[in-house]
């Protein structure tokens, strides 16, 4: 269909506990996202945007409503198919970088190769095109411990993008960096965008807000703006 939006929130809502324990975190939340698109989501701490990039990535389900990833329904699917579509369709980047520390760049990129059976030539040669991707091709045996916070977020990106995933999450990218490192990672962001990598990006800065197409910001479990990039 022409215009179908890659991703699409239909009165999402999710909601915690019952009774009087009950907590709303999304509450009729409607989103659409075109493919190739650059998002930014904004908002104060406990306003849902973690939660929607939670349900975007699979990692949560809603309450109710409907969340459509490339025309599929996802809500409807078991647990076994939305693990699927994590693996061939999303990567995730992380604030904490999340690396093994006793593992070298080289093996944390291929990581999640292994899960797709691939023989340790393919996830070799595929891990080296994600590093020399984010610059890091002469870092490939470095651990955690020997890299810089930018260069492990560098590391994660790779890891993130070594199965050519349609989407890239990115939950406070540079939350752990100083600017210099921050606006590093922000130009490697915008490269794979526009590579065509759709990139959804949950940030509280806005000077790195200011590399997306569009803001959506999040106030009180909804949607208060869905703002093109004017920063």
């Amino acid at each position: 269909m022409m215009n179908q939006p890659l991703i699409e929130f239909r009165q999402i809502v999710k909601t915690y506990g019952t009774g009087l324990a009950q907590s709303t975190v999304l509450n009729g939340i409607d989103l659409k996202i075109q493919e190739g698109e650059f998002i930014a989501i904004m908002g104060h701490s406990g306003s849902g945007k973690s939660t929607a990039l939670n349900i975007l990535g699979c990692l949560d389900t809603p309450t109710s409503g409907h969340y459509l990833f490339d025309g599929m329904q996802v809500e409807s699917m078991t647990t076994g198919q939305r693990a699927l579509l994590r693996r061939y369709y999303l990567g995730f980047v992380f604030q904490g970088f999340n690396l093994l520390n006793r593992t070298s760049a080289l093996e944390n990129v291929e990581l999640p190769l292994i899960y797709r059976g691939m023989s340790s030539k393919q996830r070799h040669e595929l891990a080296m095109d994600a590093l020399k991707t984010v610059g890091l091709e002469d870092y490939v045996d470095h651990t955690p411990g020997e890299l810089s916070g930018g260069q492990q977020q560098r590391v994660a990106i790779a890891r993130a993008i070594v199965t050519q995933p349609k989407v890239l999450l990115a939950d406070e990218p540079t939350g752990n960096l100083d600017t210099a490192r921050s606006l590093e990672i922000m130009e490697i962001l915008s490269n794979l965008n526009q590579k065509g990598i759709t990139i959804i990006m949950v940030t509280h800065e806005e000077d790195m807000a200011a590399y997306a197409d569009r803001h959506i910001l999040f106030k009180d479990g909804q949607i208060v703006s869905k703002e093109e990039s004017g920063l």
